[in-house]
């Protein structure tokens, strides 16, 4: 059960329970640590240190894009090149649930140093990697890593971050990706010309260890522990392990149906679906699919959100090379100045003053992705000036800086301190399993309406995409226009979606 079911209008939110009764060997209220801000004395280097491992997933990130292609030529490997990408995303699909059972169970500690563990073993065993397959299992040992941090982060947030600061902790989140967006693609390619591809995956690992030497003390401190130490010990959910397994396969069928329009790619799709709405409807909170009012909403609005603009961001490198012949750097650096703006969305969410207002704002930010989507396939018409697209992809950036990051800001809000795990999953499993249905729904369009033959990395992530530019033959303009206006109504629906976040107040209608 969530912290405020559809409908439960006066439920108090997770920062007004009674914790009076709490044992003294509960980890420190968040409330009562640090009433400064994020760099003061007590949270000081907690911050750095989780930010800082935020920075370098996100260099990961945009390095791996620019590494890929020559990694699969090296192996052999460039038809099973997909799987590399889709391997990753289906593990961590099942991590992000199995660390939000262990994080409400025992604190976040341990799933965050085990998902680091794994994270970092999964880069070296793709980095050593001697064929495609093991080069695969690499990633999908990543994927599990990635899995278990970044639910483990969120409940470190929520526990050691009084709620007035949890905004500008987000808005640093954010941040750590603006130089990872700039120099990211960069870096890794001049590492892969000159020392070989293998060093943007090996060199990773040995990087993280500072940041994490500096963080998970004050973890131990703030964080460790389970959220109610007076509570009986609570147990893993067999099922809800059971419906993580369901949607991480179900994911990965669908994916994979997604990448072949063959007949035959109907059983893999309809397996994929069965595996999947069983486990979506049990692990995303009750009234998710009909914007129930708070929780459900926060849910469906980030899934709405990330999706639509992922699904559409993969296809901008791919038309720019195609269609008006960028090269491939150009073309990801088209998008680069996004991750300024980003930041900049996140930041202002993050001030006191935009709190009252976080609704609209959220609304606002929608608005905005729906028209920076509707807007790039204007560079189809010949006259048209590429810049457009620099422009149009910042401004949608801004929005999704601020809408992220409030959701991610709303949800902690609306969960109760031994349910932050859980709904942090929730939110997390609604970002990537949109992203992957959304995709293959565009990826399907666009092959059927004559986009050619496009890799699998373009129709994977958005940070994977921007990376290296994917190869198409045959692309035609309608194909593009296909992907892009339906992810701007997909957009769209998601200006509604925000104004349905807030819970209303005793008297207040519900709906």
């Amino acid at each position: 059960m969530t912290a405020l079911e559809p409908g439960d209008a006066d439920v108090a939110p997770a920062d007004t329970f009674d914790t009076s009764d709490a044992s003294a060997d509960a980890p420190i209220p968040a409330e009562a640590v640090g009433r400064g801000g994020v760099l003061d004395p007590e949270h000081r280097a907690l911050s750095i240190g989780i930010v800082s491992v935020v920075l370098l997933i996100a260099f990961e990130a945009m390095a791996v894009g620019t590494a890929m292609p020559v990694a699969a030529r090296e192996l052999d490997g460039i038809p099973l090149y997909a799987f590399a990408f889709s391997s990753y995303f289906t593990t961590s699909l099942f991590a992000m649930v199995l660390a939000g059972q262990w994080a409400d169970r025992s604190g976040p500690l341990a799933p965050l140093a085990t998902g680091i563990s794994a994270f970092g073993a999964g880069l070296l065993l793709a980095g050593t990697a001697g064929t495609m397959w093991l080069f695969i299992l690499g990633r999908a040992v990543q994927g599990l890593g990635g899995g278990l941090v970044i639910v483990a982060l969120y409940v470190v947030v929520s526990r050691a971050y009084a709620e007035k600061l949890r905004p500008a902790i987000m808005a640093a989140f954010a941040a750590s990706w603006v130089v990872p967006s700039v120099v990211g693609p960069l870096a890794a390619g001049t590492v892969t010309e000159q020392l070989g591809w293998r060093w943007v995956f090996i060199g990773i690992p040995v990087l993280v260890v500072p940041p994490l030497a500096l963080a998970l003390p004050a973890i131990r401190r703030t964080a460790s522990g389970p959220a109610d130490p007076s509570a009986a010990p609570a147990t893993f959910d067999r099922r809800r392990i059971r419906l993580a397994l369901g949607i991480s396969v179900g994911a990965g069928l669908l994916q994979y149906a997604g990448q072949d329009l063959r007949p035959l790619s109907l059983l893999p799709a309809v397996a994929g679906a069965a595996l999947l709405v069983p486990a979506v409807l049990g692990l995303l909170p009750g009234g998710t699919w009909r914007a129930a009012r708070g929780l459900p909403s926060v849910v469906l609005l980030r899934g709405v959100a990330a999706g639509s603009f992922v699904a559409a961001e993969s296809f901008v490198p791919l038309m720019l090379v195609t269609e008006r012949g960028l090269s491939p750097t150009m073309a990801g650096l088209s998008l680069a100045v996004g991750g300024a703006t980003w930041a900049l969305g996140s930041y202002i969410q993050s001030r006191p003053r935009a709190e009252p207002y976080r609704e609209r704002l959220m609304a606002g930010g929608m608005v905005l992705v729906a028209l920076a989507i509707a807007t790039v396939p204007s560079v189809l018409i010949a006259s048209v000036p590429v810049w457009i697209v620099g422009i149009a992809w910042g401004v949608g950036c801004l929005g999704m800086g601020a809408v992220i990051a409030s959701t991610s800001v709303l949800l902690l809000k609306l969960s109760a301190p031994q349910e932050a795990g859980t709904n942090s999953a929730a939110l997390q499993i609604s970002d990537g399993l949109s992203n992957v249905l959304l995709l293959a729904a565009g990826g399907a369009a666009f092959a059927a309406l004559g986009g050619g033959a496009m890799s699998g990395h373009a129709a994977t992530a958005t940070t994977e995409a921007a990376g290296a530019a994917a190869v198409a033959t045959g692309s035609h303009p309608a194909a593009f226009a296909a992907v892009f206006l339906p992810m701007a109504v997909v957009a769209l629906v998601g200006v509604w979606v925000a104004t349905r976040v807030r819970v209303p107040g005793r008297g207040e209608a519900v709906t």
